[in-house]
């Protein structure tokens, strides 16, 4: 069972914001870390309860319960497998049973399976009499299959069936899947206020800052980031693969190793043409190279991140984008 916990302060007023709307299907869009989950989550739980208010779920009811203990039966979550362990939803029994026998993997990916599960679950009866729910997240995470799966009944619902989908990344979304929905961009926290959200989840003031700072203000990202120590502070990393140092490196995954690398690229660019960076601070980064060697870079990483789940050695990879961003920093240099 997941906790439930008090939703961040600049998404109760979203949550509100979208309450006082009509619709059956709703997109939550904008860049990862921003709380897309949560929201979506806080949504369901406000449709479904039975005492729910303008400003969202009671969180008292059987109906909140049942959400909590992951087990309402007028809600279907399509999550990637790997989330749906990692959250506490339970997978339907063959997929649980495939994964335990050692068959395969969790899928990163949300299966056609889950989907037309979905679709059969859209025909039953509302079991609370409130009518059903289906959540996706993230939605980017249905392929074409998938998605046209769930299309049909996105575009022709029963009368008590309503969707929410949060995308990290909407642009990969079918144009038919967001045109039959309500789309609702995130809002930016400022500053202070992701500050303060971080420090009530146990992030002490110096790593919260820093974790912001790495994660570019997204606050759900940053608190990822704060949990997860690394021995290379985040202010050394700039320096350490200026000089070719692949421990800088060695502590996170190549798709992490990855995005941080894009984050650098991007703030060696902003160096580039005056502007200030986001992801470092100015005093912690090498002087930039010529831009031409940065969009190399950048066009290296970009076809890096595409095979980094699956590397064929994975501390061979790490060198690899270490030497590759060594000789990009360095290039125009004496």
């Amino acid at each position: 069972m997941q906790p439930t916990e008090p939703l961040a302060p600049w998404l109760a007023p979203q949550l509100q914001t979208v309450l006082a709307q009509r619709g059956h299907a709703w997109l939550l869009l904008g860049p990862p870390g921003l709380g897309q989950y949560p929201l979506a989550l806080a949504l369901v739980r406000a449709w479904l309860c039975e005492n729910a208010s303008p400003a969202g779920a009671c969180g008292q009811c059987a109906s909140c319960h049942a959400i909590d203990v992951r087990a309402h039966a007028d809600l279907c979550v399509l999550l990637p497998e790997t989330d749906m362990l990692r959250l506490g939803w339970p997978l339907p029994e063959k997929a649980q049973q495939e994964i335990d026998d050692k068959k395969r993997k969790p899928s990163k990916e949300i299966r056609v399976e889950a989907l037309r599960d979905a679709v059969e679950f859209s025909q039953r009866t509302s079991g609370r009499g409130r009518g059903k729910v289906v959540l996706v997240y993230p939605a980017e995470r249905m392929n074409q299959i998938a998605a046209n799966t769930l299309l049909k009944t996105l575009e022709e619902p029963p009368g008590d069936m309503k969707f929410v989908l949060a995308s990290e990344a909407a642009h990969q979304l079918l144009p038919t899947i967001r045109s039959r929905c309500i789309a609702h961009p995130l809002l930016w926290p400022d500053p202070a206020q992701a500050l303060q959200w971080l420090t009530t989840q146990g992030v002490a003031d110096a790593p919260a800052r820093q974790a912001l700072r790495a994660s570019g203000g997204r606050p759900h990202e940053a608190l990822q980031v704060a949990q997860d120590p690394s021995p290379v502070a985040w202010a050394q990393v700039p320096r350490a693969v200026f000089r070719g140092d692949p421990s800088a490196l060695a502590h996170w995954s190549p798709p992490q190793a990855v995005d941080v690398l894009q984050k650098l690229c991007h703030d060696q660019m902003c160096l580039q043409v005056g502007a200030e960076p986001r992801f470092f601070d100015r005093q912690d980064l090498p002087p930039p190279p010529p831009m031409p060697a940065l969009a190399a870079w950048a066009k290296a990483l970009g076809q890096s991140a595409r095979t980094a789940e699956h590397p064929f050695n994975a501390g061979l990879m790490l060198e690899s984008l270490v030497s590759q961003a060594h000789s990009a920093l360095n290039s125009g240099h004496p």
